[in-house]
């Protein structure tokens, strides 16, 4: 290989490193989960289910939320969440908290202190937060009743629950 043709391949690994750098979201995105293709499914335990699979909950419109005790945003979010959970469970909504703590202990506790009455799974070896393209915390998964996935949210503000109860009523609408 000539110095010419070193310099051009160096030349585009530095391009390419800058691209990753400055736009990391860029890369993940195109590696990540996308909608309207088939939710990746995962069997994990939870506190008081046993072992729970997405299969399971095949024909209802499905909520996975990815969390983590140290994320601030996550407590924040929960109880908005556990209220659309409340709200809308008998209409055939489930939400799922896929924990990715590595001892569940914590999550455990935070549970009981909010008072979440949605089922926690534990993701101890982060299998599922792979599948799913986890790169921020929380990350929030919609999916339809034929095991697609519809909306993806990486992150929470306040509001976004409002976001969350117009896609859940569209959802169950279908």
């Amino acid at each position: 290989m000539g110095i010419n043709a070193m310099h051009r391949m160096s030349v585009s690994v530095m391009r390419l490193l800058t691209i990753c750098c400055l736009f990391p979201c860029a890369v993940t995105l195109a590696a990540g989960i996308e909608t309207g293709r088939p939710a990746p499914t995962f069997t994990l335990k939870s506190l008081v289910h046993g072992n729970l699979s997405l299969k399971e909950f095949r024909g209802q419109v499905v909520m996975v939320n990815f969390w983590a005790t140290w994320c601030g945003p996550c407590r924040q979010e929960m109880p908005a969440l556990n209220a659309l959970y409340e709200k809308y469970r008998d209409a055939g909504f489930v939400l799922l908290g896929v924990n990715i703590d590595a001892q569940p202990d914590n999550a455990v506790r935070m549970m009981r202190r909010l008072r979440v009455t949605y089922p926690i799974l534990f993701d101890i070896d982060k299998k599922a937060s792979v599948l799913y393209d986890v790169s921020a915390m929380p990350t929030t998964v919609l999916i339809d009743r034929d095991g697609k996935v519809r909306y993806v949210r990486k992150g929470y503000l306040a509001g976004y629950e409002d976001k969350y109860r117009t896609q859940i009523r569209k959802l169950l609408e279908e």
